[in-house]
């Protein structure tokens, strides 16, 4: 693969395209350690940021795959074959070469309860905004894992440097959708006041089910079975919604086996009006009421539109969501190893979301990308059928999400 410093197209195609995704997740080769007797493996494809593109790659096709955004410091260790794993997913990777150091390396061990330990063997390098190239600044969705002080930075920064672009026709960009996932070290009862001043600068916090109870100090675990506790899962969310009664933001609960849950408060969304359409006058313009006011008339003549009909604005009420999602894998045989499944899962969150998906159908292809990531050790593998559709572990991502959503029986946004 070529070096790039830029993103570019595919072949030398040099037409512009659109970002729906960017992660600021770091780019890390993955060294895995398992209880005995399943041997360590090494020069894994790992970190935030490859997991979350592949998440958002996998609903993603070519070449629509040039949607896809991340970034990766190449140090002078980086191995041939993970350089050419990424190029086979054609997205618009920044590849910057750094030959004076290694590339960010990183262990990873798992007890009985797939709990994950995880430390640095080498010097990361941390993404900023700054790191964007001007392209990538224009995604509609951005993956952000940082503590909740960093995270009010970023989008804070990311969207400074928005204001001064727009879309290719003079437009002005739309509002991106932050999602975030929080470092676990700092999901601490100390930390929750600090999560809850972050929760109005993003649109997803995404914890998972140990981290949401560390904010609450709390084990997340049922007491008598061990497993995880769905209960504490929904009493946490309602703590953190009650936080912030009026602030339109979602929580996304990576549950494991459990599948995630979704809660957003509900509210009143006003219809907006076409263009041109101007609101009615208010009543105070009328002057102050007196006994012998007509009232019947003057509210007519206040709701009244041109061609004489009563006009009544209409409002579209947010019920708000409360629900699980399952998760795809049902047979605990078929996960191999969960790295990299809840970054997965918030790529196809998030690509789901900047297309203009409902967050429940939008968490559906999170679920679908997660079963993918955990099915083997490092990345699913890319092919194609004897039709030549794209498919992943000899799958087509289209005809799981299918048949996952007849099993949740909703309709698509």
């Amino acid at each position: 693969m070529d070096v790039q410093n830029e993103p570019k197209p595919q072949g030398g195609d040099e037409a512009s395209h659109e970002i729906d995704f960017v992660t600021l997740g770091m780019f890390i080769i993955d060294e895995i350690e398992y209880l005995p007797p399943t041997p360590p493996v090494k020069d894994i494809l790992g970190g935030a940021g490859p997991y979350g593109a592949l998440g958002a790659r996998l609903f993603s096709p070519p070449p629509l795959s040039r949607s896809v955004g991340w970034i990766i410091d190449k140090g002078s260790d980086f191995p041939a074959a993970l350089e050419d794993l990424i190029a086979s997913w054609e997205t618009s990777v920044l590849i910057r070469p750094t030959p004076d150091r290694l590339t960010t390396r990183g262990w990873n061990g798992y007890d009985e309860h797939q709990n994950r330990a995880f430390r640095y063997m080498t010097p990361k390098v941390r993404l900023t905004a700054e790191d964007l190239t001007p392209e990538l600044l224009t995604a509609r969705s951005f993956h952000l894992i940082c503590s909740p002080t960093r995270c009010r930075e970023l989008v804070t920064e990311v969207r400074a440097r928005r204001s001064g672009l727009c879309n290719a026709d003079g437009s002005n960009l739309p509002r991106p959708i932050f999602i975030w996932e929080p470092v676990p070290d700092l999901c601490t009862p100390d930390e929750l006041l600090n999560c809850t001043n972050t929760l109005p600068f993003i649109d997803v916090i995404s914890p998972n089910h140990s981290e949401l109870a560390g904010f609450m100090g709390d084990s997340g675990l049922d007491p008598e079975t061990g497993e995880i506790s769905t209960k504490a899962v929904e009493r946490a969310c309602e703590q953190l919604l009650g936080s912030m009664p009026l602030q339109s933001f979602a929580i996304v609960v990576r549950a494991g086996d459990k599948g995630c849950y979704l809660a957003r408060n509900g509210g009143r969304k006003r219809k907006v009006r076409p263009t041109g359409q101007r609101k009615k006058p208010s009543a105070f313009l009328h002057g102050g009421l007196r006994p012998d006011t007509d009232m019947e008339a003057l509210f007519a003549g206040l709701l009244q539109d041109p061609e004489g009909t009563i006009a009544r604005e209409e409002i579209e009420v947010d019920p708000g969501v409360e629900r699980w999602i399952p998760a795809y894998h049902t047979d605990a045989k078929r996960v191999v190893d969960p790295t990299g499944g809840g970054n997965t899962f918030l790529g196809g969150l998030a690509v789901g979301l900047a297309r203009g998906k409902s967050l429940e159908e939008a968490a559906a292809w999170g679920s679908i990308a997660a079963s993918f990531a955990i099915e083997q050790v490092g990345t699913p593998v890319l092919g194609k059928d004897k039709y030549g559709r794209e498919t992943w572990n000899g799958v087509t991502v289209d005809s799981r999400f299918e048949e996952f959503k007849t099993r949740l029986a909703f309709r698509e946004s």
